[in-house]
């Protein structure tokens, strides 16, 4: 009898050795896809955090399982918007001025 076993983990998502923000995967490797998404990038550019962009076009992206402490932040991220079966992104930074006016 197989119980759930698709079940997600929680993964961190590191800019050049920097957690940053956390999300939910099945297995390692489908999170480390996350890296090389296109649109990610782009959003990380996009985003300032104490006035400094979150990442640039050279930036290392990582990732790696979420200490427990970055998980419990996931959890309490999620629980706040009721998630769907989409990806879920928490940063664990704060993100300066997200509105566009």
């Amino acid at each position: 009898m197989t119980v759930s076993s698709q079940i997600s983990k929680t993964f961190t998502l590191c800019v050049d050795g920097r957690p940053t923000l956390t999300f939910s995967a099945h297995r390692f490797g489908e999170a480390r896809e996350l890296c090389k998404e296109i649109w990610l990038r782009e959003d990380l550019c996009s985003l300032i955090s104490n006035g400094k962009p979150l990442c640039d076009a050279k930036s290392k992206l990582t990732v790696r399982a979420a200490s427990q402490e970055e998980s419990a932040e996931y959890e309490k991220g999620i629980d706040a918007t009721r998630p769907s079966s989409d990806l879920m992104l928490v940063y664990l930074v704060e993100i300066d001025d997200i509105g566009d006016g």
